[in-house]
């Protein structure tokens, strides 16, 4: 048998006005029936820390079909390691930059944005920073997501790959969970 990984589970899109609710308790005993170990949900916007055996893309492609299943409607699933959620925070860019956690996201995506994508972004202007490492794109707002102008930016159409943001408090809390 293999040894279960601990995984964080990004759900996209859910909570979101009256579309696509689900409840955290109802997720939580569905993943637990479903074998998941140890499972854990914080706050209502989709975010799951669980032990599983399965492979992260097997994992996502999992979590996407049951709640397909269970809720009725599609919901997009990025997954990481509770280690690479770690790294995310270990290695933060806007370290001494963001003076706001709620005012700085890390959108994560479910596979690496083309290099060609990401040399074509144009520069950041109007305040904010941004930067694209990996499976992660790092947004300082420093104005918040409506007024500073990299928060309007349609990151999915420019990068081609769709993800899921968290603010960084929320990143910060999900590596503490999954340590």
């Amino acid at each position: 048998m293999t040894t279960p990984t601990r995984y964080v589970a990004l759900l996209r899109g859910i909570n979101v006005g009256k579309a696509h609710q689900l409840g955290m308790p109802r997720l939580t005993e569905l993943l637990t029936e479903r074998g998941h170990g140890n499972v854990r949900t914080h706050l209502r916007s989709g975010n799951v820390v669980l032990d599983s055996p399965l492979e992260e893309t097997e994992l996502a492609a999992e979590l996407e079909g049951a709640l397909e299943e269970e809720f009725g409607f599609a919901v997009p699933v990025v997954v990481r390691t509770g280690a690479e959620i770690a790294a995310v925070v270990a290695g933060d860019p806007f370290a001494t930059l963001a003076t706001d956690p709620a005012r700085y996201l890390v959108t994560f995506f479910p596979t690496p944005p083309a290099a060609d994508r990401v040399d074509a972004l144009p520069p950041a202007e109007g305040g904010g920073d941004y930067l694209v490492r990996g499976r992660e794109l790092y947004l300082w707002l420093p104005d918040g997501i409506s007024n500073t102008p990299l928060g309007s930016w349609k990151w999915d159409r420019l990068l081609g790959v769709a993800g899921t943001g968290r603010n960084w408090n929320t990143v910060l809390r999900l590596a503490e969970l999954a340590g």
